[in-house]
């Protein structure tokens, strides 16, 4: 295992190497939401491909909107075909799909749907451009310096980026303006439907007191992740960026809280005065997190980067990116990391959403229809059922025993189309020559003659009787006769 990992640690020690000897560590960043204080930076300020943590700027230009009564969180938005061909993660609803934009962020956040961020973008800014436009406009309100945004949904764009302090500057908004709608980031799964769908955070419902708010991945920005959590009546925000698995960030972040949480929270500078970074563009993390031996995930397709790797093999890259220890607010001794477990993760009762305006409404808003199950879901409609006008059995009957036909002409089709049965055709085939001869009413064998008594022998009783009904030579001779 070692002599495979050599090759990616020393990929990874070169892209760092050309960075600097100062930016070793990826950014991280912790903020007292409250007070804005900062608890501990690290190379905050340096800009990052944000990945899927993108989308909580996409919900805070579509929470402003709703503020400003140009949209409502009933408002119903339409999936388009653009939306629809966006790669995982993603929903699959077809174009003209419809749903609630409160269902849409619900989705954003939990299951980090492209296709849904951009039917938000579509519909409310008229198209990805425009919305991006409304975004670019909100960052630069709200003091996010180092922020551009081209999409909604954090798939890879170079010219897309952030920052660990935009994020938390984006994070301290939304929970200061938007306090009623705090519910979107803690919610732990959804149910649509019968299907389940989780949260990507591996925090909530693992860490003390977390309750938010949007982990990203994307090969060139590695795993990051915005995260909240309250302890004690005092919330802070932690942003991790650029690990090389889900795992070590979410123990990263874990790490910080623990430290900012035992902090006097109280000195240190406001998030929005940390200094510049002296790069002008975003490191490319993908030759080290998804290049060698790794499987490349889907694009932002969370799920299947945690997947793609077993939970006990080694992490070449993971080390290079972890800082051995936490700088303090008020001074510089390290403080050890020794967290390696978050634990199991708690049971979330799912909330539950919906395509339409309401629940057990379809896309357009009308009365529901009935589905049949997966299996005979194509009933086969013969030519003679077409012909009398029968309906074929439904989908759920399918496999089920034929129920007693009611209709006349059900009746028909199924006394026409029986098969017959093998034995009742083999009999039809030995008997054919007899059905053949027709019946002769000259078929009666005319009386013998007479022969000399002399000559008759003697015959048991019975015998004479049995010769005179033998059918084969009365028969012959008749027929004999009549032609």
């Amino acid at each position: 295992m070692a002599s495979r990992a050599w090759p990616i640690a020393a990929a990874a020690a070169g892209l760092l190497g050309a960075i600097g000897a100062a930016t070793a560590a990826t950014p991280a960043l912790v903020v007292d939401a409250q007070s804005g204080r900062v608890l501990f930076a690290e190379r905050a300020t340096d800009p990052w491909f944000p990945a899927s943590i993108t989308k909580l700027m996409t919900t805070y230009v579509a929470l402003d909107l709703v503020r400003q009564g140009k949209v409502s969180m009933d408002t119903l938005i339409t999936v388009t075909p653009d939306a629809a061909a966006q790669p995982p993660s993603k929903m699959g609803f077809k174009p003209g799909t419809q749903l609630t934009l409160e269902n849409a962020l619900k989705i954003i956040m939990v299951k980090s749907a492209n296709d849904i961020a951009t039917t938000i973008g579509d519909n409310l800014g008229g198209s990805v451009d425009g919305f991006a436009v409304m975004m670019n406009e909100t960052a630069r309100r709200l003091g996010m310096r180092e922020s551009r945004w081209v999409n909604p949904s954090g798939l890879p764009d170079e010219r897309q980026q952030t920052s660990a302090r935009d994020m938390a500057i984006l994070a301290r908004a939304l929970l200061r303006d938007f306090p009623e709608q705090n519910g979107l980031f803690q919610i732990g799964a959804l149910k649509l439907g019968p299907n389940i769908i989780r949260n990507h955070n591996g925090l909530l419902g693992r860490y003390p007191g977390a309750d938010g708010m949007k982990t990203g991945f994307i090969c060139m920005g590695g795993f990051n992740v915005v995260a909240t959590a309250t302890q004690n009546g005092r919330k802070l925000i932690t942003v991790v960026m650029g690990y090389g698995s889900a795992r070590e960030r979410d123990l990263r972040a874990a790490d910080l809280f623990d430290t900012g949480f035992q902090s006097a929270g109280w000195g240190g500078q406001q998030v929005e005065d940390l200094p510049p970074s002296s790069l002008l563009a975003p490191p490319n993390l993908r030759p080290i997190v998804c290049g060698g031996r790794h499987r490349e995930p889907e694009a932002d397709d969370e799920p299947a980067a945690v997947a793609a790797a077993s939970p006990n093999a080694e992490n070449a890259v993971a080390p290079l990116f972890t800082p051995t220890g936490f700088a303090g607010a008020l001074d510089n001794t390290p403080i050890p990391s020794s967290r390696r477990d978050l634990g199991p993760r708690v049971a979330f009762a799912p909330i539950p959403i919906w395509l339409g305006a309401a629940p057990g409404a379809t896309a357009e808003g009308e009365a529901p229809r009935a589905r049949g199950v997966g299996i005979a879901a194509r009933p086969v409609r013969t030519k003679r059922l077409a012909r009398t006008g029968a309906t074929p059995p439904a989908a759920v009957t399918a496999f089920a025993p034929a129920p007693i036909a009611t209709s006349v002409g059900i009746k028909d089709v199924t006394a026409k189309t029986r098969p017959a049965p093998r034995a009742a055709l083999k009999d039809n085939l030995a008997a054919k020559p007899v059905a053949q001869t027709k019946p002769r009413t000259a078929a009666v064998a005319p009386p013998a003659k007479p022969k000399p008594a002399a000559a008759a022998k003697p015959r048991p009783e019975g015998a004479a009787a049995r010769a005179a009904v033998k059918p084969k030579p009365a028969q012959a001779k008749a027929s004999s006769a009549t032609e």
